[in-house]
C-alpha cells in the first residue's frame, strides 16, 4: 500500500504544455492543483535511464526534490514490434534534430517519418504492430515513491492523420478502431490511451475509486 495523495499542489514533471493538459484533465476530479516543472522554472533532469520507469523516478524524484512537494513524471513512448521494440525510451530523442536538420528543438513528423522509413525497409508485408507504453511515477520530498504502469496495443499507418493529438498520435491506430489518436476526440483517447491506463492504476490506488 502507498501513501496517499491528499489534496493541495502536485508538480507535474513536465515542460511539455501537451502532457501536462492531459495529466491536469485526467487529475481534475481528485481536487489536485496541478502545477508544471516548467512554470516553476525548473531544469529538466538528464534522462539517463534505460527503462521508461528508471526515467519516470528520475525526473519525479527531481521535480519532489527541487520544489518542496509531491511530484507526478510520466515517461512514455512507442515501442513497434517489427523494430525490436524501438523507438521506446528513446521515443523523443527520435524527434531531436540534428545540426543539419534546422533549428534545434523536436520535429515530430520527421520521427514519425524514421520510424516509416525503417518499416518501409524492411519490405512491403512487414508487420506493423505497436504500442504506447506509460509508466506515472509518484515521488515525495522525503524519498517515497510509488509507480504504475499502463500500455495500448494498435498498428502504425501512413502518411500521419488527424491534429488532434500530439507526438507520434497521428500514424498509431488503436486496436478495434479506424482512426488514429490524432483524429479521435480528446475524451475518446483519453478512455484507452495507455496513459489512462497507467492512471486508472493510480487512481485505484491512490483515491480508491
Amino acid at each position: 500500500m502507498s501513501r496517499k495523495l491528499g489534496g493541495g499542489k502536485l508538480v507535474i514533471a513536465t515542460h511539455n504544455a501537451g502532457k501536462l493538459k492531459e495529466i491536469s484533465a485526467l487529475l481534475a476530479p481528485f481536487g489536485l492543483e496541478c502545477i508544471s516543472a516548467g512554470s516553476l522554472g525548473l531544469p529538466e533532469p538528464p534522462e539517463t535511464g534505460k527503462t521508461f520507469v528508471a526515467n519516470a523516478l528520475i525526473k519525479a524524484r527531481a521535480a519532489a526534490e527541487a520544489a518542496g512537494l509531491p511530484a507526478l513524471a510520466d515517461d512514455s513512448g512507442l515501442s513497434v514490434e517489427a523494430l525490436d521494440g524501438r523507438p521506446g525510451v528513446y521515443t523523443a530523442d527520435w524527434a531531436e534534430r540534428q545540426w543539419f536538420e534546422g533549428e534545434p528543438g523536436r520535429d515530430w513528423y520527421m520521427a514519425m517519418g524514421k520510424v516509416e522509413g525503417l518499416l518501409q525497409a524492411k519490405g512491403p508485408d512487414t508487420p506493423r504492430d505497436a504500442w504506447f507504453s506509460c509508466v506515472l511515477a509518484l515521488a515525495w520530498p522525503d524519498g517515497e515513491q510509488a509507480i504504475y504502469e499502463g500500455r495500448v496495443d494498435g498498428d502504425l499507418t501512413w502518411p500521419p492523420r488527424g491534429t488532434l493529438g500530439f507526438g507520434y498520435d497521428p500514424v498509431f491506430v488503436p486496436k478495434d478502431h479506424e482512426q488514429t489518436f490524432a483524429e479521435l476526440e480528446p475524451a475518446q483517447k483519453h478512455a484507452m490511451s495507455h496513459r489512462a491506463d497507467a492512471f486508472a492504476k493510480l487512481v485505484a490506488d491512490q483515491f480508491g475509486g
